[in-house]
């Protein structure tokens, strides 16, 4: 059975969405409002905030500043090659960040395949579980969320890898 529920964030409402199981919701997909590719709620899913209590904590915590680092069952999903990539972001560091081109060279891949990288990044279905915002260009610009650039900028800010601008 899919279950979902929504949560306030400081960046929008927060969409989860899971499968149920004897141990609790393996978490399929957390997006925000216009990402890129997010998931639509069907009508024959279950609507069940209960069964998200430990996620919802962990981002409660993690908003708050008091947690580094998830430990939320989720399903692999992808292909091959995302899930090779989506391995390398989880293991990129909170309050830090990579580049494109050092993530393809960490993971042996040739310069010709940054771009295949930047579809399988762009292809994650767990914002924030998989840290696809740590990664930024070469160039230190932020490009390439799913969630948009602004809030690439505010996630990196919130853990530390950037400083905030003042106006």
């Amino acid at each position: 059975m899919t279950a979902y529920t929504t949560i306030d964030s400081p960046l929008g409402e927060l969409l989860l969405v899971g499968e149920e199981g004897r141990e609790g919701v393996t978490l399929t997909s957390l997006s925000m409002p216009g990402q890129k590719n997010a998931p639509a709620v069907r009508p024959d899913w279950l609507h069940d905030p209960d069964c998200f209590a430990d996620v919802i904590r962990q981002l409660q915590a993690y908003f708050a500043g008091e947690l580094t680092e998830f430990d939320i069952a989720f399903t692999e999903g992808g292909t091959d090659f995302q899930r090779l990539v989506w391995h390398a972001l989880e293991a990129i560091p909170y309050g830090t960040s990579t580049t494109y081109g050092r993530l393809a060279e960490q993971l042996g891949m040739p310069r010709e395949r940054v771009q295949a990288l930047g579809a399988a990044i762009g292809a994650n279905p767990l914002l924030l579980v998989r840290p696809c915002h740590r990664v930024i260009g070469a160039d230190g610009t932020m490009r390439g969320y799913a969630g948009g650039v602004e809030r690439k900028v505010q996630l990196l800010t919130h853990e530390g890898a950037l400083q905030p601008t003042l106006v």
